[in-house]
């Protein structure tokens, strides 16, 4: 499912809301160019809106995707998806490096098969999470949340639906 974040708040909201659930402003469609997102940082009740991630869907070749980390000091990051796998973990060596105790040094991986991208967790202690559900594997769509360790990772893809 294809989540809508709410530009005011950064709400996930279903794909087909037309107002934000929690603070009740206009959403985006999944066909906008320019998406919002709200810095999360677990230990502030709210964040500034200086703070605010502003990602151009544009800056995605078409058929490709990229990962745009929500927190941590890798706050903004974008991580461009390769062909094949894309390796996530604490290792230096991963494509995706995350820093922290709280990620494996293999933890998952991305994988880009028959026209789809999947998140597959390679035997972490943590577990991987898409939109909150812990995962073995899963099929990414534009929009979900990867959380891996204490990192949250935004997943965007431009196909022909959202380019």
């Amino acid at each position: 499912m294809a989540y809508v974040y709410c530009n005011r708040c950064s709400h996930r909201n279903p794909p087909k809301a037309a107002f934000c659930s929690v603070c009740g402003a206009v959403l985006d469609s999944t066909s906008d160019r320019t998406i919002t997102l709200t810095r999360v940082d677990a230990l502030q009740e709210s964040s500034s809106h200086s703070d605010d991630i502003v990602f151009h869907t544009a800056e995605v070749p078409v058929g490709g995707a990229v990962l745009v980390s929500r927190t941590g000091e890798q706050y903004g990051d974008r991580f461009a998806l390769i062909a094949g796998a894309t390796n996530i973990g604490r290792h230096p060596q991963s494509d995706i490096p995350l820093d922290d105790i709280t990620v494996s040094r293999r933890h998952a991986q991305v994988i880009f098969l028959d026209g789809k991208y999947k998140v597959r967790d390679v035997g972490s202690l943590n577990g991987t999470y898409v939109n909150q559900q812990r995962v073995d594997e899963v099929a990414l769509a534009h929009g979900d949340e990867l959380q891996i360790g204490k990192f949250r990772l935004v997943f965007f893809d431009r196909t022909v639906d959202n380019a």
